[in-house]
């Protein structure tokens, strides 16, 4: 993914600060709720990634600055196609069974941000058939993502690139299925694109 925040600085804010989400996780939420949502995503997502830090802590306004950062960033990328978009994940200096726990990490986000916003029949509808439900059982097998120690490195490594590129499509995918259901709240990617607070 290409964007001003990486996953290990903003991973690190996270800690630092006291919330309960990880880069990954946190980045694969989004992903989800963008796609549901569109840009009036922003502020539920922020709240509840940070649910629980410290309002008036300083480690918490740096981890909300990254935060809108990656927000805009990733807005951008889906609602004009680009593609740089990418799951939020390790650089390949990791380990790559590092990479696969983010991995994993990530698409419980995503699968989290698709089945606990309330948007009520529709959505459910939409969910169940194709091709998003053949797209959550594949994001539900990959929250078990894990290296195998059995395969070289050279085999893991082309593994776990075809599956990020098949993460990456498959996001893709399902903010174009969802457009419709966006195009409910009225609002534009270009109207929302201000500061979340």
């Amino acid at each position: 993914m290409t964007s001003d925040v990486d996953h290990d600085t903003l991973n690190n804010a996270l800690r630092r600060c006291g919330a309960n989400w990880d880069a990954a996780q946190a980045h694969g939420l989004l992903s989800s709720r963008l796609a549901v949502a569109g840009a009036d995503a922003g502020i539920d997502w922020l709240q509840q990634v940070l649910e629980g830090t410290n309002e008036s802590d300083a480690l918490r306004g740096e981890c909300a600055a990254l935060l809108n950062t990656l927000f805009q960033d990733t807005l951008r990328q889906l609602s004009e196609r680009l593609p740089e978009f990418g799951p939020l994940l390790p650089d390949d200096s990791d380990s790559a069974s590092v990479r696969a726990a983010a991995l994993a990490h990530w698409c419980e986000g995503f699968l989290h941000g698709l089945v606990s916003v309330d948007h009520g029949e529709v959505l459910k509808k939409r969910l169940a058939g194709d091709p998003l439900a053949d797209i959550i059982r594949d994001m539900l097998q990959l929250t078990r993502a894990h290296v195998d120690e059995d395969s070289d490195d050279e085999t893991n490594e082309a593994a776990y690139a075809e599956i990020v590129e098949y993460v990456r499509v498959a996001v893709q995918l399902t903010y174009e299925e969802l457009a419709d259901l966006r195009g409910r709240s009225g609002k534009s990617p270009a109207e929302a694109g201000g500061t979340l607070h």
